[in-house]
């Protein structure tokens, strides 16, 4: 299976989108919204990557494609169950898809297998032919099988077919989401570096459904011949005459099913890589015709390249060795605690090559030499410097050091809780600044909103519409803690039939004798949370008659309905 190439990334929707469009099917795209879409290719993050790349290929799709757009992990972290189908397939929902993925969140895990049987049957995959795009970065975290869903869709779909684009995977994690598109008839691309991506936006027509070759007309009848004499057998050829073998160091132990790649070129004149011929792997065995090749083994992020030349008739068996080892990082929040999928553990490794990102237990064979480590989770990160030798595993629990801090609102004391997906949630750290501000130090949407903080004395400052609350709190390494704000707050729901616009002012005037404003709303209708007291309500009608004022009053934990004649 070979690294994508130059319009890769774009090609593959192309050619998805024209095979919609043929055979009247739809088709659902499966978009990663994991945090690890933050990690970044080339020095920008996946995430901006992919949304650009969306939008341009988008532009190319037939205005009768019905496609859609299911996302997971956009919502909360660590849910497995975070999946939704945010874009109905239909025809013409190219522009809503592009403004969904512009507006995403991207912060959860990576439940793939679940996402992709979803869009399946979505599509009715048992009725009709369907097909799903799954553009993923990571590989299954949520205890699921790819390669035993993918066997079951295609046993019992119609005519079901998944595409898996690889953003940035390792060739052994590719290997576990390949089986996806492989055993349903798709394809699988992988991405492994920003040129290919940003290439792949240049990408904007679709190619056509090649047609039907015209049958060819039967043969003539041969002419009798006499017998022609038989030729001298020719010695027999050796099936494979190139079988490599890779190990992790010099004269260790060769490795077998490792999930590493071979990648396959035409040597230059120069001696270095040319041409393309295959990319595979694991235990390869394959014939190579004579010619000049450059030959580079992969495993995670380690490689060893060789310069070679074939020969007819001779068998080549040539030892790649890695100098590499292993690193196994086991990430958790405080000490005793499970193994945490939120952590980021990042690695600077040796070679030039840069960063490798990865999120919860990580295992990860890196070129050898100096790594520097650095897990984060939350607001608090660890780093430390580690020695690696060739053929070496090491295995570390690092603790972070945080506490879970879950926080909720109030309209009013012993009322009820806020569950607005509105509610902004800021967490400050308590110190004030020379200037007497707070540094933010994490903020999210939402109720339950949860964070993972530094041991320490923090604000959490709560904002719904024109209502805002905090509530100090203290927070130790392995605590968990429910942190309630009331924002002693009712709604002011305001119908004013023929009005042009409505505003909303504090009823006592300022000594200026200005009046605060809280709000302004148009045609007829306007609804806000405010903090309790008492307002003003200007109206400006259509038909120009007076401005009108009406008295209002909002109490904790109430609903106010207004109505202006």
């Amino acid at each position: 299976m070979g690294f994508l190439k130059r319009g890769a990334l774009a090609a593959i929707f192309l050619c998805a989108a024209s095979g919609f469009a043929n055979a009247a099917d739809r088709a659902i795209i499966v978009l990663d919204a994991s945090g690890s879409m933050w990690g970044q290719i080339g020095g920008k993050p996946k995430l901006e990557i992919a949304r650009e790349t969306l939008r341009d290929v988008l532009r190319s799709v037939p205005a009768d494609t019905e496609l859609g757009l299911m996302a997971y992990g956009h919502r909360e972290k660590g849910s497995c169950s975070d999946i939704e189908l945010i874009v109905p397939p239909a025809a013409g929902t190219a522009p809503a898809i592009s403004q969904a993925v512009d507006g995403m969140k991207f912060l959860g895990s990576t439940p793939l297998t679940a996402a992709v049987r979803q869009a399946a049957e979505a599509l009715r995959y048992t009725e009709q032919k369907s097909t799903v795009v799954l553009i993923t970065d990571g590989i299954e975290t949520c205890d699921a099988d790819p390669c035993a869903l993918a066997k079951e869709l295609e046993a019992s779909g119609v005519d079901f077919t998944a595409h898996v684009v690889g953003f940035g995977l390792t060739a052994e994690e590719g290997r576990e989401v390949a089986c996806l598109a492989e055993d349903t008839g798709g394809k699988y691309l992988q991405a492994s570096d920003a040129e290919a991506l940003t290439e792949a936006l240049t990408a904007t027509v679709v190619t056509p459904a090649e047609p039907a070759p015209e049958p060819e007309a039967a043969p003539p009848p041969e002419p009798v011949a006499e017998p022609a004499p038989q030729p001298v057998p020719e010695p027999a050829q050796p099936e494979f005459n190139f079988i490599p073998e890779v190990a992790m160091a010099a004269g260790g132990e060769l490795l077998k099913d490792a999930g590493n790649a071979w990648e396959i070129y035409k040597a230059a004149a120069d001696g270095s890589r040319g041409a393309h011929v295959a990319t595979d792997y694991n235990n390869l065995r394959t014939s190579l015709e004579p010619g000049d090749y450059v030959v580079v083994a992969r495993l995670g992020e380690a490689e060893a390249e060789q310069k070679l030349t074939i020969e007819a008739g001779r068998v080549y068996t040539p030892r790649f060795d890695l100098s590499a080892g292993t690193l196994i990082v086991r990430p958790r929040a405080s000490e005793g605690a499970d193994v945490s999928d939120a952590a980021t553990v990042q690695v600077a490794f040796p070679g030039g090559r840069g960063l490798a990102t990865n999120y919860g237990e990580t295992k990860i064979v890196l070129p050898a030499g100096e790594q520097k480590l650095t897990v984060k989770l939350g607001t608090a990160e660890v780093s430390e410097t580690l020695q690696l030798a060739a053929g070496q595993t090491i295995e570390k629990d690092v603790v972070i050091g945080v506490g879970r801090v879950t926080v909720n609102a109030l309209y009013a004391p012993g009322g009820d809780k806020v569950d607005s997906s509105s509610l902004f949630v800021e967490i400050f750290k308590a110190k004030l600044n020379v200037d007497g501000t707070r540094e933010q130090v994490s903020y999210t949407y939402g109720p339950d909103a949860k964070f993972d903080l530094s041991p320490g004395d923090h604000v959490a400052v709560l904002r719904l519409d024109k209502a805002e609350a905090e509530q100090p709190f203290n927070i130790r390494s392995g605590e968990a803690k429910d942190v309630t704000v009331v924002l002693d707050a009712g709604v002011l729901a305001i119908t004013a039939p023929g009005a042009k616009d409505i505003k909303v002012f504090a009823a006592k005037k300022d000594i200026q004798g200005q009046r605060k404003e809280f709000g302004y709303g148009f045609d007829g209708a306007h609804q806000t949370t405010l903090p309790a007291g008492d307002y003003v309500v200007v109206t400006d009608r259509r038909d120009g008659s007076p401005v009108k004022e009406t008295p209002a009053t909002v109490k904790p934990g109430e609903r106010t309905e207004l109505n202006v004649e």
